[in-house]
């Protein structure tokens, strides 16, 4: 129903953005909202999928048309609802999940929170041979942010995503170690960290 939605991101949270437009701010979920910083307070195009379910109306967002492509072709693997989904697209690029699938590397995918083998095997038994694997793209440049407040944001993201706080606190000491520039970059690295 709604392809896009260009606006002004006005907020930032650990499941969601918020584009304004017109007057109207839309609430819409993404994989990992911390990939919108550089573009925070600022028109940015948002690549949307409305799901509509008996209780709620949900708009989904994403980066660019690849993230999106990912996110409807993942949804169709029984097992896999828009949850699961995110959690994938949060913690990989579509890329990364495409050459997983090609290689029918389970492991890789039994990583993410909520995907077991079953599921796993589905995903590659329904999506193996008709994704289109592309050059690796890098992610976007973003605002510096203080160590702190780029830990504890970080720390939001991974509990929105479906963490454990065990989970958490076991990889939060090798953060602590390092600096990282933006939240995307830290939440990128503690879930390497997480499904090594």
């Amino acid at each position: 129903m709604y392809a896009y939605i260009k606006g002004k991101i006005s907020q930032l949270y650990p499941t969601h953005i918020v584009v304004e437009n017109n007057g109207i701010g839309y609430e819409i979920q993404t994989p990992n909202s911390y990939r919108f910083q550089s573009q925070l307070e600022e028109d940015a195009q948002v690549f949307t999928q409305l799901i509509v379910r008996e209780d709620a109306h949900l708009l989904y967002g994403f980066i660019d048309l690849e993230e999106k492509d990912m996110f409807l072709n993942l949804i169709k693997v029984t097992g896999i609802g828009p949850k699961s989904a995110l959690a994938i697209l949060a913690a990989s690029t579509p890329n990364e999940v495409k050459i997983a699938i090609e290689n029918e590397n389970e492991a890789y995918l039994t990583k993410f929170p909520g995907i077991g083998k079953k599921t796993a095997r589905q995903i590659i038994l329904d999506l193996k041979g008709k994704l289109t694997i592309t050059e690796e793209s890098e992610l976007f440049a973003q605002a510096d942010e203080s160590k702190n407040d780029v830990l504890e944001e970080a720390v939001l993201a991974l509990e929105a995503l479906g963490y454990s706080k065990r989970e958490i606190t076991k990889v939060k000491k090798s953060l602590e170690k390092e600096t990282f520039d933006t939240v995307d970059a830290c939440v990128k690295r503690a879930l390497a960290l997480l499904i090594q």
